[in-house]
């Protein structure tokens, strides 16, 4: 099995769902990966007649069968459409498929929803194994990817989810041939006497340094390495827009570690990054 063999989309035919469709179609293509487009249709109301809901379930599975059918065509694409609770059965089915990896839409747009994770992004994000890579958090997502993977930032907190989150990156920048970026955001300066800052802030940043370059040398990565102070979720979105980061990968499975916050801070950089952000 590749890196990507299998890739989970769940599909609600929403514009944001399609965006999320088009980046998966780019994936499957890199890894000759198998597309999975899950659909999962609420349990029937009590007063709807056994015929009436089974009429909708066929109309569901036709406008299934027909979502980005053209687009996707010669990339191997299985279609299944299931009954129950959205978050709980895509969690289910991605455990039970082995997937790779869940692609989808974060479903927040507007001046106050841009603040908010839709309720079965955040039960997936908190409950499945594998990565999830969740579309820009944005009034105005982009439609899909404008041009191949270029720049890559893979943001981590030092803990022992950091290894895992720089590999996964690595798989990515080795199959784009794209540029990686390892971002470290460390405590901000904390008030001291005059002249403190300075020596603090040398030793905190010469510290995290060497635990950034011990973190490339045991996964074997290479590439750029930034350690800037302030809170993770604001230090990485300022380098999103800085480095033209075209996706973040982040931790989000194990307890922060000794420098940092960033497994505490997910949804807060989830919600205000310009791009997609992988949590591995």
């Amino acid at each position: 099995m590749g890196f990507l063999a299998r890739i989970l989309v769940p599909v609600d035919f929403s514009e944001r769902c399609v965006s999320a469709a088009r980046y998966a179609k780019m994936l499957a293509e890199q890894f000759q990966a198998e597309l999975v487009l899950l659909h999962v249709m609420a349990p029937a109301p009590v007063e709807m007649g056994v015929e009436v809901w089974r009429r909708h379930a066929a109309q569901l599975e036709q406008q299934l069968h027909q979502f980005l059918d053209g687009e996707l065509a010669g990339i191997p694409v299985r279609r299944v459409l299931l009954e129950g609770d959205p978050a709980a059965k895509i969690v289910a089915y991605a455990h039970e498929q082995h997937a790779d990896l869940i692609l989808m839409p974060t479903h927040g747009f507007g001046p106050f929803r841009r603040f908010i994770l839709g309720s079965n992004t955040a039960k997936i994000l908190h409950d499945v194994e594998c990565p999830v890579w969740t579309g820009a958090h944005m009034e105005e997502a982009p439609p899909g990817p404008s041009s191949p993977i270029a720049n890559i930032l893979c943001a981590v907190d030092l803990g022992t989810q950091s290894a895992k989150a720089l590999s996964w990156a690595m798989e990515l920048q080795k199959q784009f041939a794209a540029r990686l970026i390892l971002l470290h955001a460390t405590l901000a300066i904390p008030a001291m006497a005059k002249g403190a800052e300075a020596n603090w802030n040398v030793v905190v940043r010469s510290a995290a340094q060497k635990e950034l370059e011990l973190l490339q040398k045991q996964v074997g990565a290479t590439g750029e390495l930034v350690v800037e102070a302030g809170e993770p979720a604001q230090v990485i979105s300022a380098a999103v827009s800085r480095l033209n980061a075209d996706v973040v990968v982040i931790g989000r499975g194990s307890a922060a570690g000794g420098f940092g916050r960033l497994r505490t801070n997910a949804y807060a950089v989830i919600r205000q990054s310009a791009c997609p952000v992988v949590s591995v």
